[in-house]
């Protein structure tokens, strides 16, 4: 389970699966963080792998500013676009093929109405510095422009700007956006 959802990762970023061990590609430090997250994933949590993965996870949290954790649902084809501040909230759940860049919050509500946890759909490209609170759905194949704020449910094929945020209905969102799905 988890080296196919590696492999599909891989694949994103490279655009070809690959034909031996990726140990070369580990020189790309998103590619390296999601490597090191999908293992601390498969691995029970108080097993030995799980433990030296979480432990090798929490030092490369700290080095390239990733604060993404092994109980966040990440489906398959993750993208990282560039290292830096992405914080992602464990309960999160996102779809397939979803590319994320530097700067997004991804978090919970305290309070409110729309107190929770977001639910990320599949094809969905979160440009830099995107805020995505509170118990939301976004849907599939929705483009989240950079420094959106976004604390509402989100339909399929739409882009969304501003803060606050506006939706704008377009079948072709991401197109040119998300390469080499899965």
């Amino acid at each position: 389970m988890s080296d196919s959802k590696i492999k599909k990762d891989y694949f994103r970023i490279y655009g070809n699966y690959p034909k031996k061990f990726i140990f070369r590609s580990l020189i790309n430090p998103n590619f390296r963080y999601l490597y090191i997250l999908r293992k601390a994933s498969y691995h029970k949590k108080k097993s030995i792998l799980g433990m030296f993965y979480r432990l090798l996870l929490y030092r490369y949290q700290i080095k390239y500013g990733f604060q993404i954790y092994p109980e966040t649902q990440i489906d398959e084809g993750f993208y990282l676009g560039h290292w830096g501040t992405v914080i992602i909230n464990p309960k999160v759940k996102i779809g397939k093929n979803c590319n994320i860049a530097t700067g997004v919050t991804i978090g919970q509500t305290n309070r409110g109405e729309n107190k929770g946890i977001p639910t990320i759909g599949s094809e969905v490209w979160i440009g830099a510095n995107a805020v995505i609170v509170g118990n939301i759905t976004i849907g599939n194949n929705v483009l989240i422009a950079p420094n959106a704020y976004v604390t509402e449910d989100i339909p399929d094929h739409s882009i969304v700007i501003g803060n606050p945020s506006s939706i704008i209905p377009n079948e072709k969102a991401t197109q040119g956006y998300i390469n080499n799905k899965v």
